[in-house]
């Protein structure tokens, strides 16, 4: 079996049983996700770096102890980490950050962040011409559905409505705008963070 086919959750055990190649492997796989979404709270990459160290400072330590039980996935267990030291960090500096209730990176998280200083709103105007430019490579149907949505703010039923098609159609276009929002950033080497 391929070391890129072995699942997060036996990585995890083989790292509990000794095997310190697993953990490093574990780290591979995820590392652009988590950083990426320490920075779209922290906007320094400084700061974003000590708290993916943290993050699996802790991870290693619970996973050392015995104390992971896998509830659910790896990695949603170790964006909770990342996301509570982000917390942790506000905290000590006074000022919470804005969180969306996904544990993932959302590039419209960032676009809808009010509190940020003239260097960050600089990056988020830049960012905010990137993904234009790559919403306007989508096909129309996934793009009038992604528009509504995030820039509009319409609800999915609001969406079928004016769009005249069910929500479940809606809903699918939404979720094939965003695969190939994904694609389109990785094909491209598009880098929405700097």
């Amino acid at each position: 079996m391929k070391k890129n086919h072995i699942s997060d959750s036996v990585l995890v055990k083989s790292y509990i049983q000794g095997d310190e190649r697993s953990l490093e492997m574990l780290i591979k796989r995820h590392k652009q996700r988590i950083y990426n979404f320490i920075y779209s709270k922290v906007f320094d990459r400084d700061l974003t770096e000590d708290i993916f160290q943290d993050t699996f400072i802790k991870v290693i330590r619970t996973l050392k102890l015995g104390n992971y039980n896998e509830e659910g996935k790896f990695v949603s267990w170790v964006m909770r980490i990342a996301h509570n030291l982000v917390i942790d960090h506000f905290r000590k500096n006074s000022r919470i950050p804005k969180f969306e209730s996904n544990n993932d990176f959302d590039i419209f998280s960032v676009l809808k962040d009010n509190e940020i200083d003239v260097e960050n709103k600089m990056i988020k105007d830049q960012i905010l011409v990137e993904v234009k430019k790559i919403i306007n490579l989508l096909p129309n149907d996934q793009k009038e559905v992604l528009v509504q949505r995030y820039y509009n703010e319409l609800s999915f039923k609001e969406i079928s409505e004016k769009t005249g098609v069910s929500i479940n159609t809606s809903l699918g276009r939404m979720r094939y705008a965003l695969i190939n929002l994904r694609n389109i950033i990785k094909k491209q080497n598009i880098s929405l963070t700097n």
